[in-house]
């Protein structure tokens, strides 16, 4: 008996080589760069980002033109089937039936109460605002991709320890089929390991179930043709260096944290709307120059080109007492709630970091943890498969270390891929993801 089931155990093993060596070979290989890549050349929400910094930089050439005199020209004509002015005597003796008018004009502001000024630094701030969205696209898109590439490595490991136990169980029933016809054991132990087998498969199946939606939503996100037979490569048991060695400390210099500077941007810009108001209340200057010219095609008015200067005063007095002044009012209270947002958002990320980090640290132990557990199980699983070889115990004990170990496996499985989950979350919170990613 001992010899069929070694048999048993060297076919197992070179079907179990020659079908993951056929699947190796069909399989298209994925990596986490070439992933990440095209989800960032395919992102809609980074296109859009890009798009909007386009627009923000439009609007600030726009605001731009402000400091440029106004250039405006004009031309008509009128041509009447009767005379428009009738003959005068001595004067006009054939009267008048067309003429014709060519003007240009150039205005100047001079002084508007600093509004062209605050148009520029509002556009400005705009651009500059746009532009960090746009990071934060990319920055977003980035982190997307890690959980999900990693989700879908998680799911890979798992079948591959669904696997490794169904040779085990099949290794089994072998052995218990052959002890049942030798008459050594009862039928019942048969089933038993068949319903063990059963719970696998099932397992089994909904773990490529799980494959395929995972796969799927990778493959839309990152704007890659869907297939079944592409697999997600990455050494999901490499070395991982401790977090409080790799970062000394959280990083909490909102300075140059993307979420802050968005939320100062907002502040600056109630403070500018603020100032944009009371110009509004300010007296406005403007100096211009015109020239023009007015004549009749067949009549020589001996009109020439008539230049002029000009200036405009406009003080809005009732703006003191009417809506301009409420308006004030309004955008200040704008202000202090902006500078409210910014304190509350100043807080809500220093909280967010730091649980990030706790989080990356509780990861890593949960590692440690889960590896003690493996090779708990395994060698408690070897203990109960000698016991039971030996008469020592029975099927049940040697059918719950092998449960334990296959959810020790699977839960170490788990535990790297949270990791590397957790390390990109930290990381896009305190704004570190994109360089990370751009060294490796």
């Amino acid at each position: 008996m001992k010899a069929l089931n070694h048999l048993y155990i060297k076919i197992s093993v070179c079907a179990a080589f020659f079908f993951g060596l056929t699947s190796t070979i069909q399989a298209q290989e994925l990596t986490l760069e070439e992933v990440t890549t095209s989800a960032l050349e395919y992102s809609r929400s980074i296109k859009n980002g890009n798009l909007r910094a386009e627009q923000a930089a439009l609007i600030k050439r726009e605001a731009v033109a402000k400091y440029f005199p106004e250039v405006e020209a004009m031309a008509f004509g009128v041509y009447g089937f009767e005379n428009l002015i009738p003959p005068i005597t001595g004067i006009l003796p054939n009267g008048i039936d067309n003429f014709y008018g060519i003007s240009a004009t150039a205005s100047q502001v001079v002084y508007a109460g600093g509004k062209v000024n605050l148009a520029n630094d509002l556009a400005q701030l705009q651009a500059d605002s746009r532009l960090i969205g746009a990071e934060e696209s990319r920055d977003s898109v980035l982190l997307n991709v890690e959980s999900k590439f990693w989700q879908l490595i998680k799911i890979q490991e798992q079948q591959e320890v669904i696997a490794s136990s169904k040779i085990y169980l099949n290794e089994l029933l072998k052995q218990q089929t052959d002890l049942l016809e030798a008459g050594l054991i009862a039928k019942s132990q048969l089933l038993r390991v068949k319903v063990e087998k059963s719970g696998l498969l099932l397992k089994q199946n909904d773990l490529n179930n799980k494959r395929k939606i995972a796969l799927l939503d990778l493959a839309l996100y990152a704007g890659i043709n869907y297939d079944t037979t592409l697999v997600a490569i990455k050494g999901i048991h490499e070395k991982i260096t401790p977090p409080q060695l790799k970062y000394k400390n959280p990083e909490l210099d909102l300075q140059n944290n993307n979420k802050y500077r968005l939320l100062q941007h907002q502040l600056d810009a109630a403070e500018l709307q603020v100032k944009n108001e009371k110009a509004d209340l300010l007296p406005k200057f403007a100096v211009g120059f015109s020239a023009a010219k007015f004549d009749s095609f067949n009549t020589d008015l001996g009109i020439d080109v008539q230049p002029i200067a000009f200036g405009t005063l406009s003080i809005p007095i009732s703006a003191w007492w009417s809506g301009e002044k409420r308006q004030v009012e309004e955008r200040q209270i704008a202000v202090t709630i902006a500078e409210n947002k910014l304190k509350d958002g100043e807080d809500q990320l220093t909280l967010g970091i730091m649980k990030s980090w706790y989080d990356l640290q509780n990861a890593y132990k949960q590692i440690q943890y889960a590896e003690d557990r493996v090779l708990y199980a395994q060698e408690n699983l070897k203990s109960q498969k000698d016991n039971y070889d030996s008469g020592l115990n029975n099927l049940t004990d040697l059918l719950d270390a092998r449960s334990t170990q296959e959810e020790a496996k699977a839960a170490l499985v788990s535990a790297y891929a949270d990791y590397e989950v957790k390390e990109a979350m930290y990381l896009y919170s305190t704004n570190q993801l994109q360089d990370t990613f751009t060294e490796n």
